[in-house]
């Protein structure tokens, strides 16, 4: 070997380490023992090299911060639905974490078929909305295609029973959002933020725009769009006094912890890049003369 051939080695190789050591860092959470791991994706399902590269970096966060489960936003199939597209838009991209014991739980968004809510994988039970739980986080999900008075009363009598510390709320159409495509769906801002309010829930998921947003929050709840796993609508964010950050150059996943009361997150792209890290800290209970429908504080951010 020439010593022009020995350098070009010694560089290759200098590369290969600074990328190990960028990667070792990229988990920024606490990554404790005993916390509440998830992670977040939202339109996923177009089985294209997309999609399966973001599935390729959650495999390689799984192995330095290793989540128990996944909530999908809707839009979890794209196309044709059923059969081998559930092989080639979700098992197959996911084998990784599948076969680690990862467990995905969806909600469906305006390209899901019905049908898919019997899907096992996607750990819907055959309903349009339902709850799930990790300790002491408990998940609602809604059918927000069809958010009819039925299941607005089943929404309303399942947050009154919950006691659960954190109250974490996911569908596919954005209360919130400052994508150019869709943007903020006020009708269903009106139908569904009052009980949101008036009963606690800390955190809101949803998918639709193709671009990642977390919001300021709104009326005490922090709100995420996070729709861009698999199908990326690159320049759509446009930016707004409700932007905290915000992300549309490529795909993106989320990692979420929850260590008591306290909440960290970060948004990681398709090339394994943090592009938006931070924490929320759960503010004291009310006071005992509280009003429903009203919030003494909001979840304080810090990124």
């Amino acid at each position: 070997m020439n010593r022009r051939s020995f350098a070009r080695l010694l560089a290759v190789l200098a590369l290969i380490g600074a990328g190990w050591l960028v990667a070792a860092q990229d988990v920024r959470l606490p990554n404790a023992a005993a916390s509440v791991k998830f992670a977040v994706i939202g339109d996923s399902g177009t089985g294209d090299r997309r999609q399966v590269e973001v599935a390729d970096q959650m495999l390689r966060f799984h192995g330095k911060f290793p989540f128990d489960r996944v909530i999908m936003l809707g839009d979890n199939i794209y196309g044709a639905q059923g059969g081998q597209n559930f092989v080639t838009k979700f098992a197959q991209p996911y084998k990784g974490l599948l076969d680690a014991g990862v467990a995905f739980y969806a909600t469906l968004g305006n390209h899901d078929s019905l049908d898919n809510r019997q899907y096992p994988l996607f750990h819907m039970g055959g309903e349009r909305y339902y709850t799930h739980a990790m300790k002491n986080v408990r998940f609602f999900v809604l059918d927000t295609n069809e958010l009819d008075p039925k299941q607005l009363a089943w929404f309303e009598g399942a947050l009154k029973a919950s006691r659960d510390q954190w109250k974490i709320c996911y569908f596919h159409h954005p209360l919130y959002s400052d994508g150019a495509r869709h943007g903020s769906d006020v009708n269903l801002r009106v139908a569904l933020e009052p009980l949101l309010v008036a009963y606690g829930v800390n955190v809101v998921f949803s998918g639709h725009d193709h671009i990642y947003e977390r919001l300021t929050p709104q009326k005490g709840i922090q709100y995420f769009v996070a729709g861009s796993a698999g199908s990326l609508r690159r320049g759509d964010l446009r930016r707004s006094a409700m932007t905290a950050a915000g992300f549309d150059q490529d795909n993106v996943f989320m990692l979420v912890e929850i260590l008591d009361v306290d909440l960290s997150f970060q948004a990681v792209s398709r090339t394994g890049q943090v592009v938006d890290s931070g924490a929320l800290h759960l503010p004291a209970p009310p006071r005992a003369d509280h009003r429903p429908g009203r919030r003494s504080d909001s979840p304080r951010a810090a990124s």
